[in-house]
């Protein structure tokens, strides 16, 4: 099993809204960076878990957790010309970028913001806290998610 930390938009799409999908499955799409989808393509699998993470809010930081539940496969919106996630250049029979399932877990009762996560001297290796580290899906090494799952559960 792999850890994951997956950043949306809250205006876009929340934990809430994860929560609210019918069985409480929703892909994840519109990732539009190569080493992003490089991720999602090659290294997500079924059963890893992921932080979802809310970014450009007031309040921003890991928010819940959810589940991949659907390898890696064409992103739909990529063929779409009224998509915001349109490419001209991807095709049916030769897509440039892919999306996953995830499946809902759990929402925290409160956020583990970002600023709290830069200040935790255990955690030195998720992107979050390196400079120049901007990707919207990133790893989270074993130890550091059994950490930061402690502290977003309220458990450490």
């Amino acid at each position: 099993m792999q850890y994951w930390l997956f950043k949306t938009e809250p205006d876009a799409f929340s934990i809430d809204d994860l929560a609210a999908m019918p069985e409480q499955i929703e892909h994840w799409d519109g990732i539009r960076n190569y080493q992003a989808r490089n991720f999602l393509r090659d290294n997500v699998k079924c059963g890893d878990q992921v932080f979802i993470y809310h970014s450009s809010c007031k309040n921003v930081g890991i928010v819940g957790l959810a589940e991949v539940v659907k390898e890696g496969y064409a992103d739909h919106t990529q063929f779409n010309p009224d998509s915001n996630y349109y490419d001209p250049k991807s095709s049916p029979d030769n897509p440039r970028w892919v999306m996953v399932d995830i499946q809902f877990k759990q929402k925290f009762s409160q956020i583990l913001p970002l600023k709290l996560i830069k200040s935790m001297p255990e955690i030195i290796e998720i992107g979050l806290v390196k400079k120049g580290h901007r990707l919207s899906i990133m790893p989270v090494q074993p130890a550091e998610f059994e950490y930061l799952l402690s502290r977003c559960q309220g458990t450490s």
